[in-house]
């Protein structure tokens, strides 16, 4: 009003709506503190994704909590995402699918160990899988050994062919972590791959007392955790960069996995860093809320 009748005092534009000028005032003062906030709330979020720059939003907003109760700054997640939306500061996730398991091979496929198994602390049960990486010239395979229970990647190796080779040096890694003849009551867990089956892969792993799972079909929900860290490294930590050679993809891999492991909280973990869970035990509560899956006509059940 003020804009399009210049010469009317504060006072009687107030007045035609029933409002003090006090009031005026203080809507004009609550209007600019809520953008000195969402200034605020962005530059944080902007410094967090200078190092984790596709980081999902509530993971962000986990890890900003303690800054913005020192600018005592009270944000919920809607608003949140909402600012995020209104500055095109959302993720948005690509959907992606590589092949890299052949089982059909003469090798024994080993049985399930894992059904209503529950990790309660570090080094109980692992998992094992491959991804890939591009090149300009060729693709790469990332072999991956995580732990089940803290989520930390205890094992890796980038090969420049999908061979045994790969995953028996990401495996000999994870074990040399291993801590108080830990193998003795560990379960390793892999899809039925020809990597994993084979004399070699077989014989390390008996060769410490670890057990032998696989998954019995094909599907990436038996692989589950692997299968959500192959998302992570990729959609949130630029592993799916089609890298200039083999040497700029094993840097991009050495620092994704650092960041992974170091820096990023994990909702499996309670809101902890992989790194920070693997030295807990006891059980960690999941921060996240389980999908209802849909029936085949596409329906929420």
């Amino acid at each position: 009003m003020k804009q399009h009748y210049p010469p009317a005092g504060i006072a009687t534009l107030c007045g035609l709506f029933g409002k003090t000028r006090q009031a005026y005032y203080e809507h004009g003062w609550q209007h600019a503190d809520a953008h000195l906030r969402e200034s605020v709330v962005l530059e944080l979020a902007k410094q967090v994704r200078s190092s984790l720059p596709k980081i999902g939003g509530l993971k962000l907003l986990h890890m900003l909590g303690p800054a913005l109760q020192e600018h005592n700054i009270h944000i919920g997640r809607d608003g949140f995402f909402k600012l995020l939306r209104a500055h095109n500061m959302l993720q948005k996730r690509k959907s992606r699918y590589a092949r890299t398991t052949w089982s059909d091979h003469p090798y024994r496929k080993w049985p399930d160990l894992t059904k209503n198994f529950l990790a309660l602390k570090p080094q109980q049960l692992w998992v094992s899988d491959i991804t890939y990486l591009r090149t300009t010239k060729a693709f790469l395979y990332l072999s991956l050994v995580t732990d089940n229970y803290s989520h930390k990647i205890v094992g890796y190796h980038v090969s420049q062919h999908l061979q045994a080779r790969g995953c028996v040096i990401a495996l000999n890694k994870a074990i040399s972590s291993l801590k108080d003849n830990a193998g003795q009551s560990l379960i390793h867990h892999s899809d039925r791959g020809i990597q994993y089956c084979c004399d070699q892969y077989v014989s390390i792993l008996q060769t410490h007392g670890i057990r032998i799972s696989m998954t019995q079909s094909g599907s990436p929900y038996d692989n589950a955790v692997a299968e959500r860290l192959n998302g992570i490294l990729k959609a949130e930590l630029g592993l799916d960069t089609t890298f200039e050679n083999y040497n700029a993809a094993v840097a991009a891999t050495h620092r994704a996995i650092d960041l992974y492991n170091r820096l990023r909280p994990h909702m499996s973990c309670d809101n902890l860093t992989p790194e920070k869970a693997h030295l807990t035990e006891g059980g960690l509560k999941k921060r996240w809320k389980k999908r209802m899956p849909k029936t085949q006509t596409g329906d929420n059940l």
